[in-house]
């Protein structure tokens, strides 16, 4: 059985490899610094039952952010105040032995959890997340996050796709 959990000593950082060096190097190097001073949180899918050190099949971080209402749709920014809160979807990763087996769609599932979880807290206006390429552009417009019309590959997942979306899952 697959779980997420927040990264910690407990997890094999160093064998995890997604075929992206930039990716792989922040779970290494970085994530884990990033927590320590409040900077992101990164989050792990491991399976349940899995001696330590814990092999990552994929991760997510997840951090604050804000930005002006002006960088989102007219339709989107419609009675919105000049600033807008939400949550940014810094990274997501597979490790390479699991791609195509529906983890990416997995973690995103619960990175949109982990964000109701704020919503539910302090407020929000959606998930942001710039995608690295084309490709991942294409990919997280199959999950409903639109372009920010200043950068095609700076997406937006409205709050109420968010809720549509878990609304259907168990």
């Amino acid at each position: 059985m697959r779980r997420i959990e927040l990264l910690s000593r407990l997890h094999d950082r160093q064998g995890f490899d997604c075929g992206s060096e930039q990716l792989n190097l922040f779970l290494k190097e970085t994530a884990r610094q990033h927590a320590e001073r409040g900077i992101s949180r990164t989050f792990v899918m491991i399976e349940e039952n899995e001696p330590a050190p814990k092999r990552i099949l994929g991760f997510f971080s997840l951090n604050i952010c804000q930005l002006t209402s002006e960088a989102l749709a007219p339709e989107q920014a419609r009675r919105l105040p000049r600033t807008v809160p939400g949550v940014k979807l810094g990274r997501l990763a597979v490790a390479k032995e699991f791609q195509g087996q529906g983890i990416g769609k997995e973690l995103l599932v619960a990175a949109m959890r982990k964000f109701v979880d704020v919503f539910n807290t302090v407020g929000g206006t959606g998930m942001f997340v710039d995608a690295k390429d084309l490709d991942a552009k294409c990919y997280y417009e199959q999950f409903g996050f639109v372009s920010l019309p200043s950068n095609a590959l700076e997406m937006f997942l409205p709050l109420k796709t968010i809720q549509a979306a878990l609304a259907g899952l168990p």
